[in-house]
């Protein structure tokens, strides 16, 4: 089973560092959206298991890092490539739009 990693800004760094595909969803417990976006996530990363590492951001405790992104709502989800912002999404999607998303750049 694919583990869903939960960072902060040191280890979302030292995640970004290793050069491979992440997506990152940065969410919050009091968010409805985000817990309907959740399982999303979560089959994703069972999904992409060895190809992608999946990361969550909880935005109340790393209200800094939210700032890097420029994350004014939640949830919103990036996608990095090689430590570089790939795409993003913000607001819970069909887990169809995720998945193209990451083909993309696989």
């Amino acid at each position: 089973m694919a583990d869903v990693i939960h960072a902060d800004a040191a280890g979302l760094e030292k995640i970004l560092q290793m050069g491979k595909v992440v997506l990152c969803d940065f969410w919050a417990t009091w968010c409805g959206p985000c817990r309907m976006l959740a399982p999303v996530i979560e089959q994703l990363a069972e999904e992409y298991d060895g190809r992608v590492i999946v990361v969550k951001v909880d935005v109340d405790q790393n209200q800094e890092l939210a700032a890097q992104y420029n994350v004014m709502s939640i949830p919103t989800v990036f996608l990095f490539k090689d430590g570089k912002v790939a795409d993003h999404k913000v607001g819970a999607f069909p887990i169809a739009d995720y998945r193209k998303m990451i083909d993309a750049v696989l």
